[in-house]
């Protein structure tokens, strides 16, 4: 099966040399740190000049953001639309948002995301600042995207059904724990999540919810094609996760699985995984 790519819909940017980012935290992430730049996307993109990517905050730092929509700017990238990060506990977050799409690249903001997953309290989204801060993505017309491990699969179901106008998108199929072979909760948590209208996933970051050195296709599929069955092509939308998944596998690597994922949806049905979703929920 060939599959043409028109849209991925997760990936990074960085250089460690000019910024720190606290979630390296060990020798782990050698392979992360250096220059992950435009540049090296379009060669890990591997010359699919279709392609238009979707660049993701990493860090909490509105100065990455404000550096990402200038890359988007840029007609001579793939990079189309940036979800950026703001302060959503802070009063003025409407301001902050303002000022990033008043900067250069400004109009390529697109949603907003938080490191929720690395936060110690698993109702974290569910504070009366977050909450109000949601309500100003919904004016604002931005997509939250959600990073959260299983544990907080929960909270960010709450949230979702709490906030009906606002569009969710769930990062990383919610982070199943497939390195150790672990289906629950985290399969039943995804159905209840997965029938609310305003909630998309991501079929993305999958290889490295699994073994880095030992994953095979066959242990990640039952994960990924529940992710699928449960939201449905309408609400799916591939990511490569470029370049954090290159610990465990290549650009290639990653698509081969969403290939085999998406192997018995029709063509239509495959257009809108991988490019037809991104675009409708991003609105690029």
């Amino acid at each position: 099966m060939t599959v043409s790519v028109r849209v991925d819909a997760h990936h990074h940017l960085w250089d460690t040399a000019e910024r720190e980012y606290g979630w390296m935290d060990g020798a782990w992430a050698d392979p992360l740190r250096g220059r992950f730049g435009p540049n090296e996307l379009a060669a890990a993109v591997g010359g699919r000049a279709e392609v238009a990517t979707i660049a993701v905050q990493a860090v909490a730092d509105t100065a990455e953001s404000a550096e990402l929509l200038a890359i988007a700017a840029d007609p001579g990238t793939p990079v189309a639309a940036v979800v950026g990060w703001v302060d959503l506990t802070a009063s003025d977050a409407a301001d902050r948002i303002a000022a990033l799409r008043a900067g250069p690249g400004g109009e390529h903001l697109v949603g907003i995301r938080h490191l929720v997953q690395d936060e110690p309290d698993p109702g974290w989204l569910l504070r009366p600042d977050v909450t109000r801060s949601l309500a100003v993505l919904t004016r604002a017309g931005l997509v939250y995207d959600l990073l959260v491990r299983a544990p907080q699969l929960a909270a960010a179901g709450r949230v979702a059904r709490e906030h009906p106008e606002q569009s969710f998108v769930l990062d990383h199929i919610g982070k199943p724990e497939i390195g150790v072979g672990r289906w629950e909760p985290w399969a039943e948590a995804i159905r209840e999540i997965g029938v609310l209208p305003n909630v998309t996933v991501k079929l993305s970051g999958v290889v490295t919810e699994a073994d880095w050195r030992e994953w095979t296709v066959d242990q990640v599929l039952p994960y990924a094609r529940h992710a699928l069955e449960t939201f449905g092509p309408e609400r799916t939308m591939f990511g490569s996760d470029w370049p954090v998944c290159t610990l465990a596998a290549s650009y290639e690597d990653v698509l081969s699985v969403a290939e085999r994922t998406c192997a018995d949806l029709s063509t239509a049905e495959r257009e809108r995984v991988f490019g037809g979703t991104a675009r409708a929920v991003y609105g690029f």
